[in-house]
């Protein structure tokens, strides 16, 4: 193995970091470096609202400062007041024409972003160490549903009109998960479950940037290959809205993408930097494609199970069988399912123009659908935080 030029690339990263150098040097520093850096400002602010109040008194003092961000309680500590201020508003590079498209193409194939999401970016996403932090938190099962709901909602009030400008209730989520992922870190950090030099600090900054690129270009890729008709506008205008949703989470502009190919550069080296699938990985990517059959509602045993092998064999043929075989999917079936799969969403796109009422009806469905499936009950609008590193000792959050 060789050595690391830079001093502090954690461990399991070295390999990794070698074959991305020999694509993209410049890329590959980066993504490592940013692998040991978390999130300061959101650290930080998490920190004291932790040594000040209790959880009750966190989950109202950030429901009051994202309610009022334009006009903030006064009582706030001033650590929230300055993390506040320093949230991007749309900078001059966001194209509100750019953000309509997406939305436009978001809502025409949801239920293929859908099918993207689950069976391909998010399961690429928990074949790297993202996965560990999930993992050690516990509740697998549960984490994945929550987890699959969470980001459903995420990209529904994102994309929907005027969601991810200030006030929307996809710009508040996003700050949410942020501080979500800061008060995750610090459990994790100071319970001594976490091995830094080895791993990197949990949910880091390069993780976030990963995440950002999987749920963007990569995740536009899949809805190509299952029969989506997003435009070259409404495609670059999907990445355009992550690449803003990327700096309210947090995500440095240093290391940020612009665009759908440099979305897709960063997701192919990050996802080379990172190491092979260990247990972690396979354990909370497994637990996605379970979980998904409940997320749909499909709860009776043998249909939940009928479900997931259907979802196995699709998400098979859209990740590959070399990362399938890795995750330790079942074997893969003789008869392929992506064909027929593509074939049926193509063939609804020309009903859909050749009998406009029939295709306002399926659009309808679709977008009930989604908000079906991402409907997450009395947390959908919470701002409490985990307590504890562990799921089941935590405080519901």
């Amino acid at each position: 193995m060789l050595a690391s030029p830079l001093p502090l690339v954690p461990s399991s990263y070295v390999d990794g970091y070698h074959a991305a150098c020999r694509i993209d040097k410049e890329f590959a520093d980066r993504y490592v470096r940013y692998t040991a850096i978390g999130d300061p400002a959101a650290d930080e602010v998490v920190a004291e609202l932790a040594e000040r109040r209790s959880s009750a008194e966190v989950h109202a003092t950030i429901a009051r400062t994202l309610q009022n961000h334009e006009d903030l309680p006064k009582d706030i500590p001033e650590c929230l007041r300055g993390f506040m201020a320093e949230l991007p508003d749309p900078p001059e590079w966001f194209d509100m024409d750019l953000y309509r498209a997406a939305t436009r193409g978001f809502f025409r194939n949801s239920d293929m972003v859908l099918g993207a999401l689950v069976g391909g970016a998010i399961i690429e996403g928990f074949s790297t160490l993202i996965s560990k932090s999930f993992r050690v938190r516990g509740r697998i099962l549960d984490n994945g549903v929550r987890r699959l709901k969470q980001n459903l909602l995420q990209l529904l009030e994102q994309y929907m009109p005027g969601g991810i400008l200030p006030g929307g209730d996809g710009w508040r989520l996003s700050i949410r998960i942020r501080l979500v992922h800061a008060a995750s870190r610090r459990l994790l950090t100071e319970t001594g479950e976490w091995d830094e030099p080895a791993h990197g600090a949990p949910l880091s900054a390069a993780h976030m940037l990963l995440g950002a690129a999987a749920f963007s270009a990569r995740l536009m890729q899949h809805v190509q290959t299952l029969g989506g008709d997003f435009s070259a506008e409404e495609r670059e205008g999907y990445v355009h809205v992550w690449r803003y949703t990327g700096s309210l989470l947090g995500i440095p502009e240093a290391i940020m993408f612009r665009d759908f190919a440099s979305s897709i550069h960063t997701f192919r080296l990050g996802r080379m930097c990172e190491p092979a699938p260990d247990d972690d990985a396979i354990i909370m990517a497994n637990s996605i494609v379970n979980s998904a059959p409940i997320v749909l509602g499909i709860r009776e045993p043998q249909a939940r199970r009928a479900m997931a092998a259907y979802m196995y064999q699709v998400s098979r043929e859209l990740i590959g069988d070399g990362l399938a075989d890795q995750l330790r999917y079942p074997d893969s079936k003789l008869i392929r399912e992506l064909p027929f799969l593509r074939m049926k969403n193509i063939g609804e796109r020309m009903l859909r123009r050749f009998i406009p009422y029939w295709g306002a009806r399926r659009s309808r469905a679709r977008f009930s659908q989604m908000f079906e499936v991402s409907d997450m009950g009395q947390h959908e609008h919470s701002y409490s935080l985990p307590t504890s590193v562990f799921d089941e000792d935590s405080r519901t959050w």
